[in-house]
């Protein structure tokens, strides 16, 4: 593979058509997961990724750099679940030393969490997604096809413990399966300091959810006002999309993230890169540009700039899933990142 050095003299800002500033990647490390969750996989099989298409992290780190010199400052590492890829310590250890990046987090579904937090702090990881769905061992059972409530659960009391912050509780609000506990999972924002997101399911891949099953974030606010009034939470510069808002006196957050509902797509600060190198500029579209080959096959940093560029330029106003019309995103969102 033909190196070159990272672009020193200056070069065009990730701002797309729309005069939006991309300043946040997403990076999936593998597609692999140890979680068979209801709205992410479908039923039977998905081909995995061979060994051979999978991004090395020395790949995916020039890669960053290049993203890095372009603008990003914030980036998230994803899966599948990324703490089933060996030597991601030692990745995360390289990637919070590259100058340019002021924000390094994991998104992770906290299974095998707890054994790897000492690490992730030495590393310089401080802020954690932890999806969890419910707070019942059951339901999660079901959920994610995996009895591992209590070991999630310690987890995250671990992360607490060793100041992880912040702690972000992923949960997708669906009906018949965790609609029961949204007040409760709210109000855990109210005695510990964690930041609570619930999420709008959003029908990507072949996942074997019904349209009924959907919950809206107008439905979830209404389940949520027996616990006081939303104070809005005023927005950082490196935000996501989610609103964020607590309750009088709580130590914690509570977030909505609207996709489907009311899209951010005008806010919309992203780019996302597969595991097999494909970077995507919406999550909602399939459309999206192949950076392996141009690695494998000795392209230049001023090569991979070029693909960057013309991604972003792709970038769409927004996405349709909505529209009467809309087509379905046929990407699993495990091969994504979310």
């Amino acid at each position: 593979m033909k190196k070159t050095e990272i672009l020193s003299s200056p070069v065009p800002r990730l701002i797309d058509r729309y005069r939006r500033h991309l300043n946040y990647l997403r990076v999936s490390i593998t597609d692999r997961c140890d979680l068979r969750c209801l709205y992410c996989k479908p039923d039977g099989l998905i081909p995995k990724l061979s060994h051979e298409d999978v991004l090395t992290y020395e790949e995916i780190l020039r890669l960053i750099r290049i993203a890095v010199s372009l603008g990003i400052t914030k980036v998230r590492i994803t899966g599948g679940e990324p703490l089933v890829r060996q030597g991601v310590c030692d990745f995360l250890s390289q990637l919070c030393r590259i100058d340019g990046i002021t924000d390094v987090s994991l998104t992770t579904n906290g299974f095998q969490l707890a054994k790897y937090l000492p690490r992730l702090k030495d590393a310089g990881v401080h802020r954690l997604n932890i999806s969890l769905d419910t707070l019942d061992p059951e339901k999660y059972r079901k959920i994610t096809g995996v009895d591992g409530f209590r070991q999630v659960w310690s987890a995250i009391e671990l992360a607490r413990e060793l100041g992880f912050s912040p702690i972000k509780i992923n949960a997708v609000a669906l009906k018949g399966y965790n609609d029961d506990e949204l007040v409760d999972m709210a109000r855990l924002s109210i005695s510990q300091p964690f930041h609570i997101r619930f999420i709008e399911y959003m029908p990507i891949g072949t996942a074997n959810m019904r349209k009924g099953d959907y919950l809206h974030t107008a439905d979830i606010k209404r389940r949520l006002a027996e616990l006081g009034p939303l104070l809005p939470v005023k927005r950082g510069t490196l935000d996501g999309p989610a609103e964020r808002f607590r309750f009088a006196g709580a130590e914690g957050e509570v977030g909505f993230i609207s996709a489907m509902s009311n899209h951010f797509c005008d806010a919309c600060n992203r780019l996302r890169l597969s595991a097999s190198g494909k970077l995507r500029s919406c999550l909602m579209s399939d459309k999206q540009k192949d950076l392996r080959p141009v690695l494998r096959q000795g392209g230049s940093d001023e090569d991979l700039v070029r693909v960057f560029l013309a991604s972003v330029h792709a970038k769409p106003a927004r996405h349709h899933l909505t529209d009467p019309k809309g087509t379905r995103v046929n990407s699993q969102m495990s091969s994504i990142g979310g």
